[in-house]
């Protein structure tokens, strides 16, 4: 991420924002968090820390650190943690749904149209093109994340131990997880040299200053920030309700085996093991959602992921997507409610998919400001990340596989796709252009080459 830093020359702190400021510039914030998370995490910064100077460079990079720990969209994270520490709970809430809310919005209207008329020669055109490109950008995210993860021959190895679990044994996704934990247990212990983890996304320029902060390096915690054990007991009880009720009104109202109900369990499985970020984790769902359950095939899963990075909001929000088309075409509540059905599923896949996030930082968020120790999870995490990487290599010989061949090995090589592929690669990869052109660009080709061979 590439920032030009000025240093600020003014020591008067801003005012305190009132809820109501807060809450326009979260909402403002949903709508422009385009860039994955780093662009996300870009932009907060900027606003945050460099112009408006709510919150210190010191303390907005202590409760990244935190963020980037824990499984979940750290940029979504790190928003409910910022607007708990400015306005308490309800600063926190407010922060952490108005990110999520206009992606919301807007994947449950492009889920619709995909659904509704993806089979007319525009949009099919559209789609032909952009599968290519998700293929191109699925191998960025492994290139990326493993240029800053792979620095040492043991970190390769758990990568290249994890594709093989994987692209070879079919091994659950969450078994891998779990043993790269473990290897990066051991590994902290007796190699800590080999296990140390990068910062990923957070600003290089810890140096820089802006001026006064409102929450400055050396501002008391806020009363309402403040480790007790009473509050942390209330928000894991108030948490628990929050899960459960809703999933023992799903089970009472459709039964256990019923879509909405296992996917309320699904995805909560999900959102506990997104280490590492979206990209990690859509194997895991790509294995359920297309072979276990059989809620869409692999290539509408394949357009879901386009149409989640041409959107505001986390990544992950693609999850919004699987829910949506599995319940529109399942028909859950009859032909006549299919839209219905459509969103009520969005809803549920959003609600269990954060609320992990929000239990997380309003539990953890007092202990971590009640001390700036260094917590003794980099090792196992930073063998979760090179897992991850051979994780997302998988999954990109996946989605090439359905995009070159998508009849089957038996059947014609796609060379239009191919080529559209490589543009896209080269062009993310070398030249490092914007995704949203890339798609933009392999979305025209793909229409002008279905047109023309019409």
């Amino acid at each position: 991420m590439t920032q030009t830093h000025i240093q600020s020359t003014d020591r008067t702190t801003p005012v305190f924002p009132s809820l109501g400021l807060a809450l326009s510039f979260w909402l403002k914030l949903g709508f422009i968090s385009f860039g994955g998370p780093a662009g996300q995490i870009a932009i907060m910064h900027q606003e945050l820390v460099e112009k408006r100077r709510w919150i210190s460079e010191q303390r907005f990079l202590h409760a990244l650190n935190y963020c980037m720990l824990l499984p979940g969209p750290e940029a979504q994270q790190l928003a409910i943690y910022i607007g708990w520490l400015l306005h308490g709970i309800r600063g926190g809430i407010v922060a952490g749904v108005l990110f999520v809310l206009p992606s919301l919005l807007m994947l449950i209207g492009l889920s619709w149209l995909y659904i509704a008329y993806g089979q007319t020669s525009l949009v099919a055109g559209l789609f032909y093109g952009i599968k290519p490109a998700v293929t191109a950008i699925v191998l960025q995210a492994a290139y990326r994340i493993g240029g800053r993860t792979l620095t040492n021959t043991s970190l390769w190895a758990i990568a290249i131990a994890a594709f093989t679990a994987l692209f070879i044994f079919h091994l659950p996704f969450p078994l891998i997880i779990f043993c790269a934990a473990l290897l990066g247990y051991f590994g902290g212990r007796f190699l800590p040299q080999h296990f140390q983890m990068r910062a990923g996304h957070a600003p290089k320029s810890p140096a820089a200053t802006y001026g006064a902060a409102v929450i400055d390096d050396n501002t008391p915690t806020p009363e309402h920030a403040r480790f007790r054990w009473s509050s942390l007991g209330r928000v894991l009880l108030v948490g628990i309700l929050l899960w459960s009720l809703p999933m023992l009104s799903l089970i009472y109202l459709f039964g256990w085996q019923h879509s909405l109900t296992q996917m309320a369990w699904f995805f909560t499985k999900a959102a506990l093991m997104t280490f590492g970020g979206a990209y990690a984790v859509l194997p895991y769902v790509m294995q359920a959602a297309v072979v276990d359950y059989g809620w869409l095939s692999a290539g509408q899963m394949i357009d879901g992921l386009a149409l989640g990075e041409t959107t505001p909001g986390p990544l992950i929000m693609v999850l919004i997507f699987v829910g949506f088309v599995a319940a529109y075409m399942q028909a859950l509540f009859g032909p006549e409610q299919l839209f219905l059905a459509g969103t009520v599923a969005a809803i549920v896949v959003t609600w269990f998919t954060f609320l992990p996030s929000f239990i997380f930082i309003l539990a953890g968020g007092p202990f971590i400001e009640s001390t700036h120790q260094q917590f003794n999870l980099t090792a196992p995490l930073s063998a979760i990340t090179a897992a991850v990487v051979g994780v997302i290599v998988n999954l990109t010989l996946f989605f090439a596989y359905h995009v070159l061949w998508p009849q089957g090995f038996n059947a014609e090589f796609d060379a239009w796709a191919a080529g559209i592929a490589l543009f896209s690669a080269l062009a993310l990869i070398g030249f490092k252009w914007n995704v949203i052109w890339v798609i933009v660009l392999a979305a025209s080709t793909g229409l002008l080459i279905q047109l023309s061979l019409t």
